[in-house]
């Protein structure tokens, strides 16, 4: 719970208010005792000494969405896009789950075998949704060529598709508060926790997980019952969340880590994923709120000692971020203090900001100057549109060094259950804001906001396991795919800007409700020291600021890097210019001759990874070609698969 690391009062929460309107996705257990406005920040900020080099900016992809094809091809087609991530500036890419899921197409949260990276023929395949085992380690070793380091995502929680059922004494307990216990006396009951692992036959490891291993499953098989059940003699971990009174138990069969069998597979596990992928570059760790706080600080002492030694942050060390959903960012920065400040989490807080703000901005009504456009709702000058509150809270002000910012992910994606919605207009602000600050912690670019999306679509299988056949493997269907933020070609060009420019001092213009910025003046270690300015605004009408960026930009000529607003800016001879922005739109303004401009106005991103292109040509030549006189003409999935097989053929892979 709470208390165990100091932070619930002895006395009754006070009843809390509901909701905003707006946003808030937590169940806000319960009012924040202390929080951080942005403006309590230093507007001046230095992260590296100005006469020292100082590295290259890090930055995350999610190299994935829920909505994914289960085709078998995601680590061939994340091998294949490597070097374009690596020229965005990309250092790390977390994947989804790799270990064989309860079926072949599951994401792997419903997770059955850690040891079977997709090697094993078991639930369905061999290979996982996303790909085989051999193909996972080139990934791996050709992200590390790149200097791209894979993250992999441990799902540590729970185990599911149990191979058979066993018999359990259970109780009841309440599902909105699980320390409650609704059975006077056990009952047997039917759960499935019984996992023999027929297809690895032991390899790996030699542990059989039964009841004894697990706290409580979901379902009675008896009796056809769905509740949440404790197993007789086991209780759930105290330190763990307390929302629902105590959060350990999340879903399907929740794992016992305080038994030795299963703490000591844990910890083998890590030391035996190093050895099948020795390039990794650390984890994702997937629902940390819900299992004991005590068992992740010794999960990751055991890593540093025997799986990947060193300091953090120095080479061969594992990054590490955790999932712990929570808005509430002074409990975050006291988890993460427990934990020796050797993971980082994701911050919570500000995309519920992004979401609250955008959403309410939706509805913001004409400015008292007489521009307009904006429907009747929320007037000028409200709170819940003010743009200096971006920051409010969010752990980037609590533990900058620890946090991980992002704007979408997998589970706040449409028709997810931690859905976040972000107003369209407001996409690239969003991601302004985390890829160029210097205090945003390690920002994360999501999947779909790259590559696109295809959203909830059918989910057509191969009838055969052969995931590496064409022919037995269905291709995306494009009628379902929606495309990328802004077509996929404003987000690269910020992801370069980070890259090549967002260095040195930053001075922050948090000083106006409706309109901000903030600027770097550049590194002299990096692009030969050119530097960035950035101005949003969320209402209806174009707006300035007058910033600085240095006495060194004098007389240089800055033009607008995302060609949202038109002109140029002269920089005076004291450093500072004046930044239009457009209405509801962010302007990122660059020196026009800054080292790299070139390239990065030339650049556009190639966002067709799943071939559509390709295929559309391969038609193209058939409906030219006409019939064939032997054989019938071949319809476009059939031409597709052609294609894919010309293209593993080409690159020699089977």
């Amino acid at each position: 719970m709470s208390a165990f690391l100091g932070l619930v009062p002895q006395y009754p929460s006070p009843t809390l208010e509901p909701p905003p309107p707006y946003g808030g996705t937590s169940s806000q257990l319960r009012p924040l005792r202390h929080r951080r406005p942005a403006t309590s920040l230093p507007s001046t900020y230095t992260p590296y000494p100005p006469d020292a080099p100082c590295p290259p900016n890090r930055t995350m992809v999610q190299g994935f969405e829920w909505y994914c094809p289960p085709d078998f091809q995601h680590w061939r087609r994340l091998t294949k896009i490597i070097p374009t991530l690596a020229q965005l500036g990309i250092t790390q890419i977390w994947i989804p789950p790799a270990c064989k899921a309860s079926w072949k197409t599951g994401n792997g949260y419903d997770i059955y075998d850690l040891y079977d990276l997709g090697e094993f023929e078991q639930k369905g395949s061999r290979k996982t949704k996303w790909g085989g085992k051999e193909e996972l380690q080139q990934l791996v070793a050709v992200g590390a060529q790149y200097g791209v380091s894979v993250l992999f995502d441990a799902v540590l929680n729970h185990k599911a598709a149990a191979d058979f059922k066993e018999p359990v004494l259970a109780r009841r307990v309440d599902p909105k508060d699980r320390r409650v216990v609704l059975d006077r006396k056990p009952t047997e009951i039917e759960a499935w926790t019984g996992y023999d692992f027929p297809g690895r036959q032991g390899m790996y490891s030699p542990l059989r997980w039964s009841a004894r291993h697990f706290t409580g499953i979901d379902y009675d098989d008896l009796r056809k019952e769905n509740a949440i059940w404790k197993f007789e003699g086991k209780e759930w971990a105290e330190d763990v969340d307390e929302e629902n009174g105590n959060y350990d138990y999340l879903m399907f069969a929740d794992i016992d880590h305080q038994h030795p069998e299963v703490k000591r597979d844990l910890f083998h596990w890590t030391w035996w994923l190093k050895s099948q992928l020795p390039q990794l570059g650390g984890l994702r760790l997937d629902a940390i709120k819900h299992y004991s706080y005590s068992f992740v600080r010794e999960f990751l002492a055991n890593i540093d000692r025997h799986v990947a030694p060193g300091p953090p942050g120095s080479p061969g060390t594992w990054f590490i971020v955790g999932e712990y959903w929570r808005e509430d960012s002074e409990f975050l920065a006291r988890y993460i203090e427990f934990m020796h400040h050797r993971l980082s989490l994701f911050d919570v807080q500000l995309v519920s900001n992004f979401s609250r703000i955008s959403l309410a901005s939706e509805h913001l009504q004409a400015s008292p100057t007489g521009g307009g456009g904006g429907a009747p709702g929320i007037t000028y000058g409200s709170r819940d549109t003010d743009l200096r509150t971006l920051f409010d809270d969010t752990l980037c002000i609590w533990k900058p060094h620890n946090a991980v910012s992002f704007v979408v992910n997998h589970d706040t994606q449409k028709g997810q259950s931690l859905e976040t919605p972000i107003a369209p207009f407001f996409m690239p602000l969003a991601y302004s804001l985390i890829l160029l600050r210097a205090n945003a912690g390690v920002p994360c670019v999501f999947w779909s906001d790259l590559y696109g999306s295809f959203g909830v679509t059918s989910n057509d299988t191969p009838a055969s396991e052969d995931a590496a056949s064409p022919r037995d493997t269905p291709l995306p269907d494009p009628q379902y795919w929606k495309p990328p933020m802004c077509g996929g070609q404003v987000l690269p060009k910020l992801m370069l800007a980070r890259r090549l420019w967002a260095y040195g001092t930053q001075y922050d213009y948090l000083d106006h409700p409706h309109c901000v910025g903030f600027t770097r003046t550049g590194h002299y270690s990096q692009a030969g020291g050119a530097g960035v300015a950035c101005v949003m605004a969320n209402w209806w009408e174009h707006a300035s600021k007058r910033m600085y960026v240095g006495v060194e930009h004098a007389g240089e000529v800055w033009t607008d890097l995302l060609k949202f607003c038109p002109g140029e800016v002269m920089i005076d001879e004291g450093g500072w210019g004046v930044f239009p922005v457009a209405a509801r739109s962010v302007a990122v303004w660059v020196s026009r001759d800054a080292e790299g401009r070139e390239g990065v106005d030339a650049f556009e991103l190639d966002t067709d990874v799943y071939g559509f292109n390709q295929r559309q040509q391969e038609q193209m030549y058939e409906s030219q070609r006409g019939p064939a006189v032997e054989e019938e003409p071949e319809d476009w999935m059939v031409a597709a698969r052609g294609a894919a097989a010309e293209y593993l053929a080409m690159t020699g892979s089977d």
